[in-house]
């Protein structure tokens, strides 16, 4: 392959063009076939007629004709500083070309997930359903990868007609394994802090998670499964109605209050969801870890239960 075939390769152009005298030629023999057969309205002046070829030849718009004499004359005159990289002319001029192709079809930029439209008409047929049928949706639930490693989905427990809902982040291993939240020494800690204020589990209350599957090794949710799982539990506060809504654990806390603030910053007030008061703390399974911050959540059980007083 002499130097300009190669560089004309590199532009990736070279399926388009042909040399000149080959032009020439095919010309010349299309002429001479034709003569007798062509219409006069099909006869156009010698330096604007097409090249008559075969179809597995290639054609020719005025476009790519011109490109090639301008990258020619390139080539015979500086041929020593033409680069191996195509030029963004060039570059520009083979996009135009192949858009110009049959069959050809211009790609858009990847709407990003957060703008599709499928997650939107899920969450709107959530927000349709009743409490059974809700029941039935998070349990052959199959919209994230979580669904591939969980025993049990975790739909949540307690009155369906609470004046308090706790919300917790995620299913554990044994949240997983028995299908209910807040179990285990975290969830014995949780009911000894309901106890404290005279609530119990159950009766008036209904403990729910943001997740309703487990994420394996019991690593943080993850932003999708979030976005999946969200829809769930925003129709369980709608269906149930509480009083007071009780967050527990920093990414049950951000999804309620859409606030990444740290929960030392955000604890000792009383925030709002959808108009429904909410206090935060710290999740009880971060509290067995460090025992000096439960009198800090034993200040929040005081604004909690001041707030369900009211």
């Amino acid at each position: 392959m002499n130097r300009r075939a190669t560089v004309l390769n590199e532009l990736g152009l070279a399926p388009l063009w042909v040399r000149r005298e080959q032009l020439a030629a095919w010309q010349e023999a299309a002429n001479s076939a034709t003569a007798a057969e062509a219409a006069p309205a099909e006869r156009t002046a010698p330096h604007q007629t097409t090249p008559a070829v075969s179809a597995s030849e290639p054609s020719f718009t005025p476009l790519a004709q011109a490109a090639h004499h301008k990258i020619e004359a390139q080539l015979e005159h500086a041929p020593s500083t033409i680069s191996k990289a195509p030029s963004q002319g060039a570059a520009a001029i083979h996009q135009v070309l192949q858009a110009r192709k049959p069959g050809h079809t211009q790609t858009s930029n990847p709407v990003p997930a957060q703008l599709e439209t499928p997650l939107d008409e899920r969450a709107s047929a959530i927000a349709q359903m009743n409490w059974a049928e809700l029941q039935q949706a998070i349990r052959d639930c199959t919209a994230c990868k979580l669904c591939q490693t969980r025993t049990n989905t975790v739909f949540g427990v307690g009155d369906p007609q609470a004046k308090l809902v706790v919300v917790g982040e995620a299913p554990g291993a044994e949240e997983d394994a028995q299908g209910e939240p807040f179990v285990g020494k975290a969830g014995k800690l949780l009911d000894n802090m309901l106890a404290s204020i005279g609530q119990r589990r159950g009766d008036g209350v209904f403990i729910a998670n943001v997740l309703k599957c487990r994420p394996p090794g019991n690593r943080n949710p993850q932003a999708d499964e979030v976005a999946q799982c969200a829809p769930f539990l925003h129709r369980q506060l709608e269906l149930i109605a509480p009083k007071v809504l009780f967050a527990s654990g920093r990414f049950a806390i951000s999804n309620l209050l859409q606030d990444d603030a740290p929960i030392s910053a955000l604890r000792g007030k009383v925030h709002q969801y959808r108009q429904l008061p909410v206090v935060v703390s710290y999740h009880p399974a971060y509290l067995l870890r460090n025992m000096p911050d439960k009198a800090k959540a034993w200040r929040d059980l005081l604004l909690l239960k001041t707030t369900l007083e009211k």
